[in-house]
């Protein structure tokens, strides 16, 4: 397995939940396609065609301020004048076919492994999570059961002193069996 050009771990940092899709950001995206945001943009209005909404689509003011404290982005002069793209799984591997340099090509191989990997603990978690709630279901079961069984064991206790309490009272108590 060759050594990635961008690690994977850092390009998972950057992938985040936006109506229900993981996305990454323009400016992300393009950091790690080794080209500026600006330069990143162009291209995909060159070839808006192969951008459907399910690839890329921008973000309202009201999730980029939720977003903001996950990133540095400026909030003044110098920064940007436009809310940021988000790009799903296929819009990122679309986008560097767009920027179309080898630098992107190769970041785009660890984009992809980066998605995929989350999708694979996403899943991982579900499956965790069915198993959690069943061993729950079972265990609500076993709770009755071990009640019922420290209550016969309270019982058998109070049974083993109760003997004692009969001398003292003067009743005697068979041992053994009767016959029937």
């Amino acid at each position: 397995m060759s050594k990635e050009i961008v690690p994977r771990e850092l390009i998972e940092s950057k992938i985040f939940l936006v109506r229900g899709h993981r996305v990454i950001l323009d400016f992300s995206l393009a950091e790690i396609y080794g080209t500026t945001t600006k330069r990143l943009n162009e291209q995909i209005q060159r070839n808006i065609k192969r951008f459907p909404a399910d690839f890329r689509f921008q973000l309202t003011l009201a999730e980029a301020k939720s977003l903001r404290s996950h990133f540095a982005t400026s909030k003044g002069r110098g920064g940007r004048r436009y809310l940021p793209y988000a790009f799903t799984e296929y819009g990122a591997i679309q986008a560097a076919n767009a920027v179309n340099s080898e630098a992107a090509i190769q970041a785009s191989i660890s984009v992809v492994r980066a998605f995929v990997r989350l999708r694979e603990m996403v899943s991982a978690h579900k499956e965790l999570a069915v198993k959690l709630m069943k061993l729950e279901r079972r265990l609500a079961g076993h709770d009755t059961e071990i009640k019922a069984i420290v209550n016969v064991i309270r019982q058998l206790m109070n049974g083993l002193h109760q003997p004692e309490n009969d001398k003292q009272s003067g009743i005697k108590k068979q041992i053994g069996f009767r016959p029937v």
